[in-house]
């Protein structure tokens, strides 16, 4: 019995990973039919994981693509969070434009032009 294999819900491992701020928000996600599991479309909530699964997602305006290392009894602080799934997608080399200033001030608005100009140069 100590062979079976632990299984957890998809949109509670993804609220207790921190990937969304509400576990209803997450089945939102999942049941919109925006998650893949092992490059298989899911549309439950309720759709069980397990260890070593591949979780393919959007967050924002990037694709996440995840590995689960285990699981986790509650949400508890980032720290933890990150224990629980290795990223698998590859590391951006660009250097954003407010790198130089210290990143740590609201862009002016030419600055917002240009990062708007390179998103769309992107996306194209």
């Amino acid at each position: 019995m100590s062979d079976a294999v632990q299984k957890e819900r998809l949109d509670k491992w993804l609220f207790h990973a921190r990937f969304f701020k509400t576990r209803t928000l997450a089945a939102r996600v999942v049941t919109g039919g925006h998650v893949r599991v092992n490059g298989s479309r899911v549309a439950k909530a309720s759709h069980g994981i397990a260890a070593g699964d591949v979780l393919t997602f959007a967050q924002g305006h990037e694709i996440r693509v995840v590995r689960i290392e285990g699981f986790a009894q509650r949400r508890g602080p980032a720290r933890e969070a990150r224990m629980l799934y290795s990223d698998l997608a590859e590391p951006e080399d660009t250097v954003p434009p407010l790198a130089e200033s210290g990143g740590n001030r609201r862009p002016t608005k030419r600055e917002r032009r240009k990062l708007d100009f390179i998103r769309r140069q992107e996306l194209e």
